[in-house]
């Protein structure tokens, strides 16, 4: 269960990455506070760096992920490299 958690955590870092990466690219930049008409964001940071609760939403999301993938039947597994 600790490396499913570790998969979790990665997940989670790795969908905010794409987030930020695509506000980027459609000319947002980090700001106080988030204004739609100047395209500022105030989670335009590094994931270690949000707030837990949005660190947590996208580790929740990440998990259920993960749940969904298992009630499909499928098993997680790390390769032995």
């Amino acid at each position: 269960m600790d490396e499913l958690m570790g998969l979790a955590i990665a997940m989670a870092e790795h969908k905010h990455k794409v987030w930020a990466s695509e506000r980027i690219k459609q000319g947002w930049t980090y700001g106080p506070i988030r204004d739609d008409a100047l395209k500022t964001h105030p989670y335009l940071i590094p994931y270690q760096e949000l707030p837990e609760m949005e660190k947590e939403i996208d580790l929740m999301e990440s998990i259920d992920t993960i749940k969904f993938i298992q009630n499909l039947g499928f098993e997680i597994s790390k390769s032995k490299k």
